[in-house]
């Protein structure tokens, strides 16, 4: 007999006694609580709900495994860590993530999404069980709801640029990542998106500036900006051409160095010209020029992810 969860009721299996076809019948009904991750809403599953851990199964299948299945609806499991699915066609995230193999499994917790854990052990149930429990607090998942209507909350809104290893510059992460805290801000402009190359770039020159800028006091801090969406910026930043960068202070007087790219646009936005700009506002060789007004253009007003469109 099959039990399946309520409301459908059991049955008696009346196929071949072999664990395949046992198996893929029960997989048909067991819940599942995994999410489809895509380069659309990585950045939000790594950041809703912080304080879980998340679980990565990187895969050359179309669906999650009944294994997996089974580990997110786990008793404890369920409420206490983010279990996501990744299909080897999502390039961008198997990059991210350095997968070189399928199946990987990958976990990624701690403030900021500072730490990433590949599983290196077996790949069955009580392997992968075992691990996860070494990071899953009972009582972590748990949920808030409003006194107003038995609405379920977030612990805490989700910030999908804690997440990116090279953030974006947007309304709702400016200050998180600029303009609160100390240091300078290295604005690196596109007119689009930012490619993985130029993120792997970009992450490149933050650690290499940050360690040779350890011992002078220094901070510089990396994101980029996306000038096709913030129209109004590229009307303050004015580039020459794409890509191209700023380094902007955001303290006391908003000013901000432009990236140099000659009369005729010869000097390109890419590694050599970021390192030249740089250099020259490290040396103190850099101008700066000062924000009209003293205040920021208006943000972007953009549609949060998965926010349907109403309709007409």
């Amino acid at each position: 007999m099959i039990y399946p969860p309520n409301p459908v009721p059991a049955f008696k299996f009346e196929g071949k006694l072999e664990q395949k076809a046992i198996s893929g019948k029960i997989s048909r009904f067991m819940p599942d609580t995994t999410v489809m991750v895509t380069k659309d809403n990585i950045d939000t599953f790594l950041t809703t709900a912080h304080e879980k851990p998340k679980v990565l199964l990187f895969s050359n299948k179309k669906s999650p495994p009944t294994i997996w299945k089974a580990l997110s609806t786990e008793t404890v499991f369920k409420r206490t860590v983010s279990f996501g699915f990744v299909t080897e066609d999502q390039t961008d995230i198997v990059q991210r993530f350095k997968i070189t193999k399928f199946p990987s499994v990958v976990m990624q917790r701690g403030g900021a999404a500072a730490v990433k854990e590949p599983y290196k052990g077996e790949m069955n149930f009580l392997g992968l069980k075992e691990w996860v429990n070494l990071h899953s607090e009972s009582g972590m998942g748990d949920k808030l709801f409003s006194n107003s209507g038995g609405k379920e909350e977030s612990l805490e809104e989700a910030k999908p640029w804690l997440a990116q290893e090279v953030p974006e510059l947007t309304a709702k992460s400016q200050q998180d990542v600029c303009f609160k805290g100390e240091g300078l801000c290295v604005i690196y402009l596109k007119d689009g998106e930012l490619s993985q190359a130029e993120t792997e770039m970009l992450s490149g020159l933050s650690k290499r500036f940050t360690s040779q800028l350890s011992d002078r006091g220094a901070k510089m801090k990396w994101m980029w900006i996306n000038l096709k969406i913030e129209t109004k910026f590229q009307d303050l930043f004015a580039p020459s051409q794409f890509p191209s960068a700023v380094v902007f202070n955001p303290h006391k007087r908003l000013r901000f160095s432009k990236m140099d790219h000659g009369e005729e646009n010869e000097h390109k936005g890419d590694e050599q010209g970021l390192v030249k700009l740089m250099d020259k506002v490290l040396g103190g060789d850099a101008r700066f020029t000062m924000v009209p007004g003293q205040k920021l253009p208006s943000w972007a007003a953009r549609e949060a992810p998965g926010a349907k469109k109403a309709e007409l």
